[in-house]
């Protein structure tokens, strides 16, 4: 009789264990997550990207959604040192011609190096590709930073690509660059004067902290900081 108990109690103890230990796995990583983002936040460097928007048709309208940068662009990294060690595949072009992009789901590191000057009166520089790296360097430049990309086709993903913005602020933005720009149509800049400061960890996870924009006309021009 004794002995039916205690394999009652055992196999109700092993029943217990099953159901708490998916769940407590489960807790563990809802809390990992943000462990991890502040981990990122505290401890990561701080990092300027210079934006593009998604839209080829307008300049501001195609940061509605998302944002792309200009390192996301594989254009502006084929000629970088690491290009040649990555898998490749060709797509053909609307001329016909076939171009090789970076294979789509290949993950890859791009080191990032810091302007060499800025100005104080305008919008921080960008930091600029200088290698690509299949694995995260061991060693980097105290001005340097790898940052984890996945390509996908023809563009590269840094899970910066989506924000959070309320409307409201989004709306102001818009509006206010949409004055500016309108305001000097003959003298548009070469890059939107928008960019984003993100964070990067030591494993070249990053996360967006603020998106920085240049708004006004001429003397009254001033920057505008929205925090994510």
């Amino acid at each position: 009789m004794n002995s039916q108990s205690n394999t009652n109690n055992t196999n109700s103890s092993l029943s217990i264990w099953r159901l708490w230990i998916p769940l407590w796995f489960q807790i563990a990583i809802m809390i990992s997550v943000p462990v991890q983002v502040l981990y990122t936040i505290i401890f990561g460097k701080t990092v300027i990207l210079q934006t593009v928007p998604v839209s080829p048709h307008d300049s501001l309208e195609g940061y509605a959604q998302m944002l792309r940068y200009d390192i996301s662009n594989q254009d502006n990294l084929r000629q970088l040192k690491g290009w040649e060690n990555l898998a490749k595949q060709e797509i053909s072009q609307h001329d016909g011609r076939k171009l090789s992009f970076i294979k789509p789901g290949t993950r890859f590191y791009v080191i990032l190096e810091a302007p060499v000057t800025n100005s104080s009166t305008k919008l921080p520089s960008a930091w600029f590709p200088v290698t690509l790296s299949v694995k995260i360097p061991s060693q980097l430049e105290a001005n340097q930073v790898a940052i984890k990309g996945l390509a996908q086709k023809r563009f590269i993903d840094y899970n910066l690509e989506n924000y959070f913005m309320s409307e409201q602020q989004w709306q102001e933005i818009y509006a206010e660059l949409r004055q500016a720009m309108s305001a000097q149509p003959n003298q548009l800049p070469a890059k939107p004067p928008i960019v984003m400061e993100i964070k990067v960890n030591s494993r070249g996870d990053a996360i967006p902290v603020s998106i920085r924009a240049l708004v006004g006309e001429d003397q009254q021009q001033q920057i505008r900081t929205y925090r994510l």
